[in-house]
This record gives C-alpha cells, sequence and structure tokens, in this order.
C-alpha cells in the first residue's frame, strides 16, 4: 500500500503496520475496559477509606459509658442511640461496606482478566510499537 499513505500521519509510524478493524476495536475495548477499572479504582479507595472510619468510630465507642446516648447520623439528621444500638448499626453498616468492596474487588478482578487476555493479543501483534501499560501498574 504505497502512495499516498507515507504523507498520512497515523497511530503507528512504522508503514509496514497495519491494523485491521478487529485489532482496532481490541485496542478501543482495552481502553474502554482500562477507563472503567481506573472508576473502580477511585470508587474502592472511598469505600475502604469509609470502612475504616466505621472501624474508627467503633474503636471510639469501646471507650463510652454503657448508658451514654450516641449521636448517629442517618440520611440527613443525627438520632440518639443507646449504645449497643449504635455498636450494631455500625456493626451492619461495616458489613454492607465490606459485600460493596468484595464486589469492586470482584469487579477488578474481572476487568484485569479482560485487559491481560487483550494485552496478550496486542502485543502479540504489535510488539513494542504499542504500549498498554497504564503509568501506575497494579
Amino acid at each position: 500500500m504505497a502512495g499516498g499513505k507515507n504523507s498520512q500521519t497515523g497511530f503507528q509510524p512504522d508503514s509496514d503496520v497495519h491494523i485491521t478493524y478487529e485489532e482496532q476495536q481490541k485496542i478501543n475495548k482495552f481502553a474502554r475496559q482500562n477507563a472503567k477499572l481506573e472508576d473502580y479504582k477511585e470508587e474502592l479507595r472511598v469505600k475502604q477509606n469509609e470502612l475504616k472510619n466505621l472501624e474508627d468510630a467503633c474503636d471510639e465507642l469501646a471507650l463510652m459509658d454503657d448508658d451514654a446516648k450516641i449521636p448517629y447520623f442517618i440520611g440527613e439528621v443525627f438520632i440518639y442511640h443507646f449504645l449497643e444500638k449504635t455498636q450494631s448499626s455500625l456493626e451492619e453498616a461495616k458489613s454492607k461496606k465490606k459485600e460493596e468492596i468484595a464486589k469492586l474487588e470482584g469487579k477488578c478482578a474481572d476487568l484485569k482478566t479482560i485487559m491481560s487476555q487483550l494485552k496478550t493479543q496486542l502485543y502479540a501483534k504489535f510488539g513494542t510499537r504499542i504500549n498498554l501499560e497504564s503509568e501506575e501498574s497494579d
């Protein structure tokens, strides 16, 4: 495919590299999966921080008197619970948060598997002419 092709600026600088429609679809899919993975990782960081806050709250409650009334934030208001009810509510919130984290970790693992398969296929075809590594590899 000589002719006017050499003057075009393309994805690959090498004139002997041709990208088929299917290969371009794989590259696009990899990019979409990578963006989704970054979103999941950010959501995971937020949820892990929320879990840490819940755990810290549980630790603080250990220092409280049994008959103390604890302000507990639900929705947009604070309500007052006795210590036992507050501890129970926090344990339930921690359990839910751990489930959310586990689901997100599963989604991340699934995406990493898909991306790994795509990387293998694309590196086999393009070698060093393509870079599919993120700036921070996990």
